[in-house]
């Protein structure tokens, strides 16, 4: 049966008014159920493909079929509906006009699932070894899809009748400067954060100190960068304030100066403490992860003769230089104890001065 047909048909039952109203709908709701299980088909298969496949074309294709949204697809049921009219050519303008704000608004939704999987997935296989190219790509994602987004306002805009769109740009040009001055402490961040991501001072995984608070980076977002703490809580910095601070970039340390500081006590002959310079450097040379820099005699303390030694620890890895330093340490410990000589600790010694019985001038003048 043909629609002219059909339509004939509805007037007997609807009246000759209603008939191309009926008809109208009659097509929408074929239209809605048919590009709904048309969807639902194609995600399903998609999703299907990119399990079994594991590539990034099939996972992109299911990204942007899964963003296929219900909404958009009645409005263009409706469009089709409405098309079987017979309508005045400015409403046919208008329902072209319709016509093109959906169908680009589910191409940004369809991009927009494919970049969401890419990024994703680009992220999970890259963030253990090449996290400075993950926060890289992270970046240029986020400029294409305002290049993409920028481009499908101007084709919708162009798009609707009556709407001059080289005004318009001039318009917003002139207005985008209040804006820009309005939100630049919004717009400060947002370049920070494209700053990070191409100039890379950290990266994902990276361990970081920003003055006295440090932490693993977890994400660097368009206004602030989350910082996991070694205590547990989320710190958050502004991007902005992230880059006007000095940062401590702990993961790309190639390996670890330690120095420190040992004392003994005032009364060790002379001989041993002569001696503990070349058997702290036997201990270090002999420990492993450690190469030897200096150990010297440094300074008369307060209550201790004081050496300062200084070695590096072969990894930045934080567990082993403790692990060293440990050895190390105890070593030091052993020879102290073979030798007989004492670490210092604060002491005071108190002189007192016995008076003779009778009075009298201590010091023994007169006066």
């Amino acid at each position: 049966m043909t629609a002219q047909a059909l339509l004939k048909n509805l007037e007997g039952y609807v009246g000759a008014d209603a008939a191309p109203y009926v008809y109208a709908l009659g097509v929408a709701v074929l239209a809605y159920l048919v590009l709904g299980l048309a969807s639902w088909v194609v995600r399903k298969r998609l999703a299907r493909l990119a399990e079994s496949r594991e590539t990034y074309a099939f996972g992109m294709a299911a990204g942007a079929a899964a963003a296929t949204r219900q909404s958009l697809l009645f409005l263009l049921a409706l469009y089709l509906g409405a098309a079987v009219l017979e309508v005045p050519p400015k409403a046919r303008e208008w329902l072209q006009a319709l016509l093109i704000l959906i169908l680009v608004i589910q191409m940004c939704f369809w991009a927009g699932g494919a970049l969401r999987f890419f990024s994703e997935k680009y992220t999970g296989d890259n963030l253990t070894d090449q996290a400075a190219r993950v926060t890289t790509m992270r970046a240029l994602l986020f400029v294409v899809r305002v290049v993409m987004y920028s481009i499908a306002l101007v084709i919708v805009l162009d798009n609707i009748p009556g709407v001059e769109v080289t005004t318009l740009i001039a318009g917003l040009g002139i207005g985008g400067i209040a804006v820009a001055l309005a939100l630049q402490n919004l717009l400060s961040d947002v370049f920070a954060s494209l700053s990070i991501s191409l100039d890379k001072p950290f990266v994902l995984g990276d361990f970081i100190m920003v003055g006295d608070m440090l932490g693993i980076v977890e994400n660097i977002g368009l206004k602030t960068t989350r910082v996991r703490s070694l205590s547990g809580e989320q710190l958050i910095f502004a991007n902005n304030d992230l880059l006007n601070s000095r940062i401590r970039n702990y993961k790309r340390m190639t390996e670890r100066r330690v120095p420190f500081v040992i004392g003994i006590t005032y009364d060790t002959p002379r001989d041993r403490v002569e001696a503990i310079p070349g058997a702290v450097r036997e201990i270090i040379e002999n420990a492993e992860n450690a190469r030897f820099d200096r150990a010297h005699f440094k300074a008369y303390g307060a209550y201790s003769l004081d050496f300062e030694i200084v070695y590096y620890v072969l990894t930045p890895d934080y567990a082993t230089y403790m692990d060293v330093q440990q050895h190390i340490n105890l070593e030091i410990h052993r020879y102290f104890e073979q030798q007989g000589i004492e670490f210092a600790y604060p002491t005071q010694t108190l002189f007192l001065h016995r008076h003779e019985a009778g009075g009298g001038n201590p010091s023994g003048s007169d006066g």
